[in-house]
């Protein structure tokens, strides 16, 4: 099973004030010097699983593209991230079809990257659900779905034929019954982070988070 690596990382973080793929990871106290960032850490993360990862830059591609380049990932320009997160979507789907792949696994910058426990999970959830007919595998943690999620090329596809004013929520309620939910001991699936102060209240519990 050959899989694809997919960050969408084209937001403007107007609410952060600091474009969220330069967050260091792991969140450091003030004077420390971090090990990495949101975007290197995501690109680690999916590298456990995936043959190579793409990152959908969008009008910060010059903030972005150093950060992939260096920690081998390739770099696609959304020219009109305004229209939305599915459109970054689309347009990193697109060239994971173009690249020979069939399986993507996708996340978004503004998420914590996960443990390598929980990316090996959900790829092996991955290869026995699609034998069931199964398109998406979406993490799960205390009742609530987030990411990565890993995307079979049926839903791949979906998703490029839909709209770009379209919601990824939206396709998947449509394709039910082709998505399995798969329980992981991981909060960090479903942390988002858009502030300053959700940012802060990381320090606190990632250290309990290593694999």
């Amino acid at each position: 099973m050959s899989l694809c690596g997919v960050i969408l990382a084209a937001g403007e973080s107007s609410r952060m004030g600091t474009d969220k793929a330069l967050l260091p990871w792991p969140p450091v106290a003030t004077g420390q010097i971090p090990v990495g960032t949101f975007l290197s850490g995501a690109i680690a993360s999916l590298a456990l699983s995936t043959d190579l990862t793409i990152v959908v830059a969008g009008k910060n591609e010059s903030i972005v593209a150093p950060i992939a380049y260096a920690n081998g990932a390739s770099v696609v320009v959304n020219p009109a991230p305004e229209r939305g997160q599915f459109s970054s979507l689309q347009i990193g789907l697109r060239e994971v079809l173009n690249r020979g792949r069939d399986a993507a696994m996708v996340t978004l910058v503004d998420r914590p990257p996960v443990g390598a426990t929980t990316v090996e999970k959900l790829r092996d959830a991955f290869a026995e659900a699609i034998t069931r007919y199964r398109w998406v595998v979406v993490p799960e943690y205390a009742s609530k779905h987030g990411h990565p999620i890993v995307l079979a090329r049926e839903m791949i596809e979906a998703f490029l034929r839909a709209p770009a004013t379209a919601s990824a929520r939206d396709i998947e309620h449509e394709n039910q019954e082709h998505i399995e939910y798969v329980e992981v001991d991981d909060p960090l699936v479903v942390v988002n982070i858009n502030t300053p102060e959700e940012y802060a209240a990381l320090q606190s519990i990632v250290p309990l988070l290593r694999d």
